[in-house]
């Protein structure tokens, strides 16, 4: 977790005060003067507040002494937690909520608007798409997640989809002393679960979908939602707009338990109903019903996926303060994001797509999508991540096998697992796939396999550019890897 030294300190207790903070704190204690915070003891520096977290793999606790070695002047730690000698401790019974927001009062500045997307598959295109909704109607914006921090003119890359508290609430400060008016982030449910999130100033929060990922650290689906729904019961106030997907049966859930305004959209919409969609051979064409006025929207974007990402982007603009026509007016200027239904290239007649689907119902949903855009053959290069949820590759497979014409297993993230036994369980549910493990590779013979009409996706790194490979990262980039081929194929890489 990066730490942050302020060019002056903050006394103890104007950070610990609030509701939200829960910190008990000796009153003697009151006036220390905290000069920067941070959760790892290593980065701790002379006059800063160490957070004690307990972890999955660590304690925080067991790490005091190094943190007081190397200056800190507090602890903050779960209740019960014994005192070091002469130092002050807080203690909170949710301590990680507690660090979030002391960060907030500590780096104290926010952006004025800020919008969050929380969901299964789409929260990086609804950030991205917001973030370009706003630009175009001249806000100073900017997003966070997965593609790292974007704003108009640049990017730079986190480690996380939804950073670490401190370092978050020290980019929300650094992001509105440079202007920037508008925010959207990306809320993963490990985030949420873990209080990253907590003390930001939201004005409008989305739901996109949810379906089976991360069982592996949240075990049940149903933790897994109510981690997500964190961020409608204890994030957004009440007077705060919830932006629902009316077509998944989890806005029932949340609209029941949300005080405040909610604005749903899809085709059971109310304020953002989708009439019809019409793939072209430029993208969609979208009849909507926005707040009682019809609009025709020509979508520069190929997928079905994509009109739900769209309307949920224009919602979480409408819900911050949008007018409704401008921010329609934006939809047929959007740019795709990368790594999401990303175009590669022409070659033999057929076409090469490249995305992040790495899920057994964004597999499904890219394929369905991708055959409405086909008028010969649909290819997918599919593979799944090592050391993450096993039970999701047979159904991977599974769902390759029913909605694809060609399938090629490869490849993806193996980490510490043995790459053909990761590939062994995919193919349980196939009959005809190809066994490719060298991902570019597999990637070339796709290509190869391209005829007149034909599509092919390359499934589940999208905007990546590295393959782990045990405890090391390998460059590697699909779309630069695809666009090779294509050249070497004779074909028109994009």
């Amino acid at each position: 977790m990066e730490n942050h030294l302020g060019d002056s300190g903050l006394r103890l207790i104007e950070m610990s005060s609030g509701a939200k903070t829960q910190v008990s704190l000796s009153a003697r204690y009151s006036d220390v003067e905290v000069t920067g915070l941070t959760a790892d003891s290593r980065d701790v520096r002379p006059g800063f507040l160490f957070a004690a977290l307990p972890g999955g793999t660590e304690d925080g606790r067991n790490y005091i002494k190094n943190a007081l070695e190397n200056g800190a002047v507090v602890i903050l730690a779960p209740v019960g937690t014994d005192p070091p000698s002469g130092v002050p401790l807080a203690t909170s019974p949710d301590p990680r909520a507690a660090l979030a927001h002391m960060a907030a009062a500590f780096h104290l500045r926010q952006p004025a608007t800020i919008a969050a997307v929380t969901g299964t598959n789409g929260k990086t295109s609804v950030a991205n798409f917001t973030r370009q909704i706003w630009n175009r109607l001249g806000f100073e914006a900017a997003s966070i997640g997965t593609l790292g921090l974007q704003t108009r003119n640049s990017t730079a890359n986190p480690n996380l989809t939804t950073p670490e508290p401190v370092a978050l609430h020290a980019t929300l400060a650094d992001l509105a002393k440079k202007g920037i008016s508008h925010l959207v982030l990306e809320a993963s449910s490990h985030g949420l679960d873990q209080r990253r999130m907590d003390a930001v100033a939201l004005r409008a929060a989305a739901f996109t979908n949810l379906t089976r990922d991360h069982l592996d650290y949240h075990g049940t689906t149903a933790k897994y939602f109510a981690a997500k729904a964190r961020l409608f019961n204890d994030l957004l106030p009440a007077q705060g707009t919830a932006v629902l997907n009316a077509d998944v049966q989890q806005a029932k859930a949340i609209t029941e338990s949300f005080s405040g305004n909610t604005l749903t959209y899809g085709r059971k919409g109310r304020e953002l109903v989708l009439r019809d969609a019409s793939p072209t051979c430029q993208g969609t064409r979208l009849a909507l019903t926005v707040m009682g006025r019809d609009y025709d929207v020509c979508l520069p974007l190929a997928g079905a996926f994509q009109f739900y990402n769209v309307m949920c982007a224009a919602g979480l603009a409408i819900g911050c303060g949008a007018e409704v026509d401008d921010t329609i007016d934006c939809l047929d200027k959007l740019e795709s994001v990368p790594g999401r239904l990303q175009f590669a290239g022409f070659v033999s007649g057929g076409s090469v797509y490249i995305d992040y689907a790495h899920t057994p119902d964004a597999l499904k949903n890219i394929l369905t999508t991708m055959r409405t855009h086909t008028r010969g053959r649909l290819i997918i290069i599919v593979g799944s991540g090592g050391g993450r949820d096993r039970g999701k590759r047979p159904l991977m497979g599974k769902i390759a096998e029913k909605h694809a014409d060609i399938i090629i297993v490869t490849d993806d993230n193996p980490r510490g697992e043995a790459p053909e036994s990761i590939r062994a369980q995919i193919m349980t549910e196939t009959t005809s796939a190809l066994e490719i493990g060298d991902r570019a590779d597999a990637i070339a013979v796709g290509i190869s396999k391209i005829q007149r009409g034909d599509v092919l996706v390359v499934a589940g790194k999208g905007h990546e550019t590295g393959q782990i490979v045990g405890n090391q990262i390998h460059s590697f980039n699909d779309l630069l890897v695809a666009r090779q081929a294509i050249r070497n194929a004779g074909g028109q890489p994009a």
